[in-house]
């Protein structure tokens, strides 16, 4: 997936549209509709941290990489205070459910 679809998909989570994200970044409009239109997988760095700042998450997010990192590193964040005791329940039996797969 490239930064232009990692981009407006992150938009779409924030209820936020171009023009705002260009108010809150100084960033051109053009600039942000064409790295989401061509959907590039390299943008200026400067460009790259502003948008990522703006929008709350590490520059890493826009890497192909990053999927792959945040789900090998979901149990390591993961404090369960969140959670119902039913959810905790059903994130067990789920956990187990993965591990039989293996076998």
């Amino acid at each position: 997936m490239g930064i232009g679809s990692k981009l407006s998909a992150l938009l779409s989570e924030r209820n936020m549209n171009v023009s705002e994200l260009a108010k809150r970044t100084g960033i051109a409009p053009s600039t942000i509709y064409s790295i989401i239109q061509r959907n590039n997988k390299k943008v200026d760095i400067d460009v790259l941290l502003n948008i990522a700042n703006v929008l709350g998450v590490k520059a890493e997010y826009f890497s192909d990489s990053y999927s792959e990192q945040q789900t090998n590193t979901f149990a390591a964040h993961f404090d369960g205070n969140d959670y119902t005791e039913s959810e905790l329940e059903e994130i067990r039996q789920f956990a187990e459910f993965v591990k039989s797969r293996k076998k």
